[in-house]
């Protein structure tokens, strides 16, 4: 856990619409749309082949979760963000609701001025890579789900940087 410190700043984000091409830096966007598929299952079964790519260390398990989210108030004072550095992160929203992506830059420390939001559409999903900073899952819906795919094993797999009280970063999404 680290916390930084620094002179005052203030940033608005307002998210953008999620696009396979604005979010590549960060990870992949899950989704059919627009997205190459071939026959499987005696031509009864299109296949989107590949949509993400799972990254685990040497040693370590992929699985499969659930995350059962509720809604923050927004707008949002944004005072954390995570990263994994030992394996991706996939969220696939199972209810069909959108939701809010909030990342930054692989880096020692994200920086505050290139942080980015996303709304998703609830047939988007996101795979944040190895080491990319991001806030947790931001549910827009009451008891919303999201299918996750991760990365279990040894060590620790979840660094967590906090902004100091003069950094605010605030997420005003226009709901």
């Amino acid at each position: 856990m680290e916390k930084e410190t620094a002179s005052e700043i203030a940033i608005t984000l307002t998210p953008e619409p999620l696009t396979k091409e604005a979010f590549a830096p960060f990870g992949d966007v899950i989704e059919t749309g627009e997205r190459e598929f071939f026959m499987i299952n005696n031509g009864s079964t299109r296949r989107f082949h590949k949509l993400a790519t799972t990254q685990v260390d040497e040693g370590s398990r992929v699985i499969i979760n659930i995350f059962e989210a509720t809604p923050l108030t927004f707008p949002l004072s944004i005072q954390m963000l995570e990263r994994h550095p030992k394996g991706s992160q996939a969220f696939m929203p199972l209810l069909g609701n959108d939701y809010l992506v909030v990342v930054a830059a692989i880096g020692e420390r994200p920086d505050p001025y290139k942080i980015k939001a996303f709304y998703a559409k609830g047939t988007q999903g996101v795979n944040y890579h190895c080491g990319v900073w991001h806030h947790p899952v931001l549910a827009l819906t009451a008891k919303d789900q999201f299918l996750v795919v991760d990365r279990e094993g040894e060590g620790n797999n979840c660094d967590e940087f906090f902004f100091s009280e003069q950094t605010r970063v605030i997420l005003a999404p226009d709901l």
